[in-house]
């Protein structure tokens, strides 16, 4: 108790973290974590026993790097001989040692991208060896995939694809090397990654089925197919050809899960869990809401319409859509103001009831969504939930979860990646342009 009322008077804002950009977790070398753990799993607290608002209180600078120090160093110690980083089967789901499964593509993917967003780099940081061991499987894996073959990986049965999809090594390689040839590192191959990242891409949009879906959906995978719309816009943004077709119909596949009219969400591809199809409609909304909001600010900067003008299709189209256009448009903004509020609410940030990896996902795609959407709540949300995985975080660093995927490496590894989400702002933002 004594702890927590010590930690219940540290500063709430966080400005430094976007004035100093990447978060070091080297400052804290010898620093115990003292933030009090609660019972549960990452999910359980966070996504549906009570409201977020107040925590934001557990997330300051110093409490966030050493989390994110802790739980680096036990991914570190989780990776594989070969590189890789495991999740483990579906049928064994009660295995928690990381050194006990097999790699698999997606876990590793995860793994590798909250290195490379904590800011590790292959010439700097404890862990980049650790990085240079993981891209190495991952573009290995990627190259010995027969191109006949519609998945990357022979790994079959992870308690990744089972629960979100055949197809989410592909989908989520694809996002991770989309963000390392952004960043633009010393010493990565990028034309080797760019060949990689087409291979991805290939596969992702060979798998997009004629509604926009992806094939070979998992218990949840509306989220599958949430995330490849989103591997595919980063994809775009660093050059790969895309297909804006496939594009267009991940996005309208996503966004029909919502209807803007009466707030109705269509569960039937996530398991029934609202969460999960709400997520995926506020991300592929994200990008069209964002155009249409920056086509009416700028029709109004130029004197075209009143400053208090509201977003409605004959206001965009005087901000110089086409009719059909402005439709679109103005239906994406729509979804999304509505969608975000509904992803947002306790009933549906409940998910399955006691949560897994799946909660967390969606959970992260809401975040990244306002980011993308230049959102100005997403700093009051972030900071928030972030509180809530600072409070849940295990001893040793990791996290786990209690249902579908629990997987220590993969809910460690999303973690991870929410913590240090504002790292990643300016690609996240990139996406939407």
């Amino acid at each position: 108790m004594k702890t927590k009322l010590v930690l219940l008077l540290l500063p709430i804002a966080l400005v430094g973290f976007l004035v100093s950009g990447f978060i070091s977790t080297e400052d804290y070398p010898e620093t115990k974590r003292t933030l009090a753990s609660e019972d549960g799993c990452v999910f359980m607290t966070t996504m549906g026993e009570q409201s977020s608002e107040g925590f934001s209180v557990y997330k300051t600078n110093e409490n966030v790097q050493l989390s994110v120090r802790d739980g680096l160093s036990w991914l570190a110690e989780a990776q594989l001989p070969n590189g890789g980083f495991g999740a483990g089967s579906h049928a064994a789901q009660h295995v928690r040692d990381p050194h006990a499964v097999p790699a698999d593509p997606a876990t590793t993917a995860i793994a590798a991208q909250a290195f490379l967003r904590s800011g590790i780099t292959l010439k700097k940081g404890n862990y980049a060896n650790h990085l240079k061991k993981a891209i190495s499987y991952l573009l290995e894996t990627v190259e010995n995939s027969p191109k006949t073959d519609p998945y990357i990986t022979d790994v079959r049965g992870t308690q990744i694809q089972r629960k979100l999809g055949q197809n989410i090594d592909a989908v989520l390689t694809a996002q991770f090397l989309s963000n390392l040839l952004d960043r633009n590192l010393k010493g990565v191959d990028t034309k080797r990654v760019n060949r990689a990242l087409d291979i991805c891409v290939a596969k992702i949009q060979a798998g997009t089925d004629a509604s926009g879906r992806q094939k070979g959906a998992g218990w949840a995978g509306v989220l599958q197919s949430g995330l490849a719309n989103s591997a595919l816009e980063a994809a775009q943004s660093v050059g790969a050809t895309v297909d804006d077709e496939v594009l267009e119909k991940a996005r309208a596949y996503q966004k029909q899960n919502y209807n803007e009219e009466n707030g109705n969400v269509n569960t039937e591809d996530g398991a029934g869990v609202m969460l999960y199809a709400v997520s995926g409609s506020v991300r592929a909304s994200a990008k069209d809401a964002r155009k249409a909001q920056e086509a009416l600010d700028k029709a109004k900067k130029e004197g075209k319409l009143e400053q208090n003008a509201p977003m409605t299709v004959a206001n965009l189209v005087t901000s110089g859509y086409s009719e059909s256009e402005a439709v679109g448009y103005a239906s994406s903004y729509n979804v999304y103001q509505s969608a975000k509020n509904t992803a947002q609410r306790n009933d549906v940030l409940d998910g399955f009831g006691n949560n897994g990896g799946e909660e967390f996902l969606s959970f992260l795609q809401t975040g990244e969504s306002l980011v993308v959407n230049k959102d100005n709540d997403w700093k009051k949300w972030y900071d928030n939930m972030s509180g809530r995985i600072l409070k849940i975080q295990n001893e040793d660093g990791s996290w786990n979860g209690h249902h579908c995927i629990t997987s220590p490496v993969f809910c460690t590894a999303t973690s991870v990646l929410l913590l240090t989400v504002e790292n990643d702002i300016q690609f996240l933002r990139n996406m939407g342009n």
